[in-house]
């Protein structure tokens, strides 16, 4: 091994026991010459949770989808309980005992949930056909473990991001392997499945399985890690013992420095309201929602997956019809039919899931961020490139976003500079509201603070923003005030100078 830390670590680890799995001087290049992986080791003991931390773009994933069989490493060696093994396919994978549940859903959306969690391997019975109650009993069977409430012959195409979430976890039941990678899997989950995950993953441990696991979320990984590994970079930075180490040290192995989480101490100077909701109700979803945020203003919508957060945000940019209610702008009630009405009224929607709703992943960057504005940037039909260039060039610099040039495939970012992209669009449409609907779901810490301190400086010029998080440190870090949802309904309002996380457990909870 090149990195003499590297050495050290893994012959001290050596020492205890044989790992169940060893990845040895792993490099990997994508062209045209972007290094994603540089001489990295890596290895787990046997029954451990060991954690893998890092930026988005250090190379966790990278790294995972090469012990997968996804990609091919261009050097570099891996073991499997202490013996050298090559990996040509997933499936080949998942054949020596290696299973990775994708951060990106990898079902079959025409199939069911029991074809896609049995999908390799489906029970046959003579001659050669599918046993269907085979097949049926025993996915409904791992669907009861994990507490899921839909049924092994639903289509997967008809649940919701979460319950596909789940089918991807059940995979990891159908066998009994000796490596299982969780890669960002509690993204979509509610808390009552997150905590069935934490308890699979126990359940795992106890069977002498080995667990990778990938979260941006410090307090998951300090929950359920024995160790942590960090890269950065698409470098190793050092393997530590969770028990031994603390977030601070953690943040700075994976960015380099310590976060800087204080607020600038200066009162806010919030102007009139720019947005009042009056008895808005949605039959079903939500109901009497009453709420204003004035320009410069931050207002965090704090609840748990299922309050209504998201469907209100939907409602205010045209997505939903309300079945009652009033929605006014700058004093004036105005009609929200569509989401084209919106912009034109001044609202904007960073969604919750950008991948799915916010960016065309095979365009480029300058293509996201002005799509949004194309009308205002043609003459006669024909659209303008240098004005397109230009608004570009503005929002990259305002928002730093990290590209190596605008012709670069907004799929190919992090997803720290994709969400910065997503902000770029609904910015450069001049909004005098804008909402972010889980605006740091999937981003590294220091990605998360960079955004945290966007929306700050964002009200600071005078908009009025947002919020919806199911992230308790996340609303409490960036509002000004914060309204607590629970079952449909605002169940309570604070400012962010007397709540406390006792006050808003309560008001999310009953």
């Amino acid at each position: 091994m090149n990195n003499p830390q590297q050495q050290e670590d893994f012959g001290v680890h050596a020492a205890e026991s044989a790992p169940a799995l060893t990845l040895e001087n792993i490099t990997k290049t994508f062209p045209p010459s972007v290094t994603a992986l540089d001489d990295v080791s890596f290895g787990v003991h046997r029954g451990e949770v060991h954690a893998l931390v890092g930026e988005n773009g250090a190379g966790k994933s990278t790294l995972m989808k090469v012990l997968a069989g996804i990609h091919k490493a261009d050097s570099g060696q891996i073991y499997l309980d202490g013996k050298p093994i090559e990996i040509s396919s997933p499936m080949d994978a998942k054949h020596q005992g290696i299973l990775l549940i994708h951060q990106e859903l990898s079902l079959v959306p025409e199939m069911t949930v029991a074809e896609n969690i049995y999908l390799g391997s489906i029970p046959t019975k003579w001659p050669n056909r599918v046993d269907n109650t085979t097949l049926y009993a025993n996915a409904d069977k791992i669907l009861k473990r994990l507490k899921c409430n839909f049924n092994a012959r639903d289509k997967v195409s008809k649940l919701s991001i979460a319950m596909k979430h789940m089918v991807e976890i059940a995979r990891a039941l159908v066998f009994t392997p000796k490596i299982v990678v969780f890669d960002e899997p509690t993204a979509s989950l509610t808390d009552t499945e997150k905590f069935v995950l934490f308890d699979i993953i126990r359940d795992l441990q106890k069977e002498n399985v080995s667990v990778v696991y990938i979260s941006h979320r410090m307090d998951e990984i300090f929950t359920l890690s024995d160790r942590i590994t960090v890269l950065r970079d698409g470098c190793y930075r050092g393997t530590v013992n969770t028990s031994e180490t603390n977030e601070d040290e953690i943040t700075r192995m994976m960015i380099g420095r310590s976060l800087d989480t204080t607020r600038n101490a200066d009162a806010a100077e919030f102007g009139e309201n720019a947005l009042e909701v009056r008895n808005l109700t949605c039959d079903g979803l939500f109901e009497d929602i009453n709420f204003s945020i004035r320009k410069g203003e931050v207002v965090g919508m704090y609840g748990l997956v299922g309050a209504g957060r998201t469907e209100i945000a939907e409602t205010l940019f045209g997505l939903r019809k309300p079945s009652t209610g009033e929605i006014y702008l700058d004093g004036e009630k105005v009609e929200i039919s569509s989401p084209v009405a919106a912009v034109k009224y001044g609202i904007a929607l960073v969604p919750e899931n950008r991948k799915e709703q916010g960016l065309v992943l095979g365009m480029n960057c300058r293509d996201n961020i002005t799509m949004s504005i194309l009308n205002r940037l043609t003459n006669f039909g024909i659209l303008g490139k240098r004005k397109e260039l230009e608004v570009y060039d503005k929002y990259a610099e305002e928002l730093a976003i990290k590209s190596p040039s605008w012709a670069q495939k907004v799929g190919n970012l992090s997803g720290g500079n994709q969400q910065k992209v997503v902000i770029g669009k609904w910015l450069s449409t001049h909004p005098k509201v804008l909402i972010l609907d889980e605006p740091t779901r999937g981003i590294d810490v220091g990605s998360k603070s960079e955004i945290h301190k966007l929306i700050r400086s964002l009200a600071k010029t005078g908009y009025a923003v947002l919020v919806i998080s199911s992230e308790m440190p996340e609303v409490l870090g960036v509002s000004d005030r914060i309204l607590a949802l629970y079952n449909g309904k605002i169940n309570g309002e604070f400012l962010d100078s007397n709540v406390t996380e006792d006050d808003l457990v309560k008001a999310i909870s009953f």
